[in-house]
């Protein structure tokens, strides 16, 4: 991949991190899940599509954090089960 474009890649990400950790909305409604007694765990994934301008439009290069056919991460804790089971989702299969 082209070094330049990895760097724009990378600051992409920063900024977008840097916007959510500075929103005052999403702080707000953290900050009501906490008090609600609930720890607040986020994840977000995000899928860049770019292709050059002078290329012919073809099926865009996706990037993603992912690495390919890699198993997704899960694990489930003690507040997981409590808050799928106050929405009436059972855990039993979930291990």
């Amino acid at each position: 991949m082209n070094p330049r474009l990895k760097h724009l890649m990378k600051e992409l990400g920063e900024a977008i991190n840097v916007s959510l950790s500075e929103s005052e909305q999403i702080a707000q409604v953290i900050a009501r899940i906490k008090d609600e007694g609930f720890d607040v765990y986020l994840v977000l994934e995000a899928t860049i599509g770019f292709n050059k301008h002078d290329e012919e439009p073809a099926a865009p290069q996706l990037v993603s954090s992912r690495k390919k056919n890699a198993e997704p991460e899960f694990s489930i804790n003690a507040h997981d089960v409590r808050f799928l089971k106050s929405l009436r989702i059972s855990t039993d299969d979930a291990a």
